[in-house]
């Protein structure tokens, strides 16, 4: 009978590129190289070390064989599952099970790309190509005729009928946009930390968010995630060896993952994602629930993606996702700190940021969050549990861990 890998594994470190933001200089292999070696260099092991190599891209050169010879290694494991943003958490699920399974003790999970830079270079040197969708694709033929072109318009449906269903304003939304930035005002190496950093950065009200310019209705410029460089890895390890590292271990308590459908057409319901699956299967195997969860990082590539995924992790009752968001609980030292990087939405998001959803919970949880060049004072939660939820394609797939410091 198989055994519940629950603690099997930790991450013991996390990196990110040196420049994060808007990096022209730097190619998207470059992106990940640094924050391979800052990661390892943070879980104080050597590059020779990594016995496993998970990492998503369109192009072999950023897909976990070509990382892995540009790092000089030959791993005995490679995973380059593609399923958007939600990949990387899923990465530490089936990391998980191949510690568990004795197939190796260390492994990175790394994700680098040009999201900024890459098409203002037409793809030269980035490992992405400008083009179009392949003709015959479903989103080609099912969704493009009908006005779906691209994430904003997708997700303004499932936004317009969620406000429809359960009676909730833009202002609800827009309260998410105002708390994520004010966490970012706390990370010295958020996009948006203040007007020094980018002209737009600083703190933001509900009218700044509502007041924006329209993207697609009822989405806001600053209802929608930025569009940057950024390189991120994390170091996950098995339990012996995490507890001889230099880092306090960051323990992978639970783990799942889930889809709900690929074309946004053969979505059931816009207002409810797979996040509701993928977390019950995560905390039925670490054996707690959304009431034990002391702070969370979920994916927010538009304020709409966060506040409906906050209901499906159980942390809201169904129809009250934003309400999360609301009061003093979210933000800087509220009870339930929420995407203290400043999110998708003022830290960085590069295309896919499920990567940086995982190097934020284990500083947050390692209690590096303060650490020179990492976070100003007020940064560093007190939390010792956390749930951390990805999300990939048009809401389609979800990977959700469960997290819990080092007692």
């Amino acid at each position: 009978m198989p055994n519940n890998p629950s603690m099997a594994a930790a991450l013991v470190g996390a990196g990110e590129s040196d420049k994060i933001g808007f990096v022209p200089e730097k190619t998207s292999l470059m992106l990940h190289a640094e924050a391979i070696k800052n990661a390892a260099a943070d879980a104080g092991i050597h590059i020779r070390d990594i016995e496993a190599v998970f990492s998503a891209g369109g192009v072999p050169g950023m897909q976990s064989p070509g990382l892995a010879e540009y790092l000089g290694i030959k791993p005995k494991w490679f995973d380059s599952t593609t399923v958007g943003g939600s990949a990387f958490v899923m990465y530490v699920h089936h990391a998980l099970a191949a510690i568990n399974a004795g197939i190796f003790d260390i492994a990175v999970i790394s994700h680098g790309e040009s999201g900024y830079s890459g098409g203002r270079r037409a793809g030269k040197g980035t490992g992405q190509t400008r083009g179009q969708l392949d003709p015959w694709a479903p989103a080609s033929q099912f969704e493009a005729p009908y006005g779906l072109a691209g994430a904003p318009s997708s997700y303004s449906h499932a936004m317009n009928r969620y406000m429809h269903q359960f009676g909730v304003s833009k202002e609800a939304f827009a309260q998410i946009a105002v708390v994520t930035r004010e966490w970012a005002g706390l990370n010295p190496k958020a996009v948006m930390h203040s007007k020094e950093t980018n002209p737009n950065g600083g703190p933001i009200t509900i009218e700044d968010v509502l007041n924006s310019r329209v993207i697609s209705w009822p989405l806001n410029l600053l209802d929608v995630c930025l569009v940057t460089d950024h390189g991120g890895a994390v170091i996950v390890a098995s339990a012996a060896v995490a507890k001889s590292l230099r880092r306090k271990p960051v323990w992978v308590a639970g783990a799942g993952e889930a889809m709900s459908h690929s074309s946004m057409l053969a979505m059931d319901d816009f207002t409810r994602t797979s996040a509701s699956v993928s977390s019950a299967r995560a905390y039925k195997m670490a054996g707690l629930g959304p009431r034990d969860m002391e702070m969370a990082m979920i994916y927010d590539s538009f304020t709409y993606t966060a506040g409906v995924t906050a209901e499906m992790l159980g942390l809201r009752p169904r129809g009250e996702g934003p309400t999360l968001w609301a009061g003093d609980d979210a933000r800087p030292g509220g009870k339930f700190p929420v995407n203290t990087n400043g999110g998708g939405l003022s830290f960085s998001h590069s295309g896919m940021y499920g990567m940086m959803l995982l190097v934020e919970a284990q500083r947050q949880l390692a209690g590096t969050a303060e650490e020179p060049g990492i976070g100003l004072p007020g940064r560093q939660t007190n939390a010792k549990v956390a749930v951390v939820n990805g999300t990939g394609g048009s809401l389609s797939t979800t990977g959700t861990v469960v997290l819990t410091a080092d007692s």
